[in-house]
């Protein structure tokens, strides 16, 4: 298989106080995949309740309150991907009453894009993510920094 017949694969881990995984999130994640722009894989809501208890929500527990707000991407979610491993590595990262969602997403806006990078004779040699807050500044010189960050 073409490597670029699927997109890159991103993990997002997404903090915030509290454990209600909120409305407008399921919108907004709905939307980037009703655009075309990703495809969500899985979706792991991990969460600390005050006393310090953990849990998790996994795509499939979550479906039913969020359901409404993924109607027109019937059949396009994954799930699966994410496990008790992934909640074991994120739990102790919470403080308590906190949570994270962790979104993992393809990014499929790339493959019209590398097919005609292709098309006309040339390859991608080396793919790079910078997160926003270790940009460097207009200007600096990015050589030698690589993605994952």
């Amino acid at each position: 298989m073409d490597y670029f017949e699927r997109g890159p694969v991103d993990i997002f881990l997404l903090r915030f106080p509290g454990s209600h995984f909120r409305r407008e999130i399921a919108v907004a994640l709905r939307d980037l995949a009703s655009s075309g722009l990703v495809r969500v894989i899985d979706v792991l809501f991990v969460f600390k309740t005050p006393d310090g208890s953990v849990g998790s929500i996994g795509l499939d527990g979550l479906r039913p309150e969020v359901d409404p707000h993924f109607a027109d991407l019937e059949g396009q979610l994954g799930g699966g991907l994410l496990d008790a491993e992934d909640v074991d590595e994120v739990a102790p990262t919470l403080e308590h009453d906190s949570s994270v969602a962790v979104v993992v997403v393809e990014n499929r806006w790339v493959i019209p894009f590398i097919t005609a990078v292709r098309g006309a004779g040339g390859d991608v040699v080396h793919r790079a993510r910078l997160s926003p807050l270790l940009s460097p500044l207009p200007g600096a010189s990015v050589a030698g920094q690589t993605g994952g960050r």
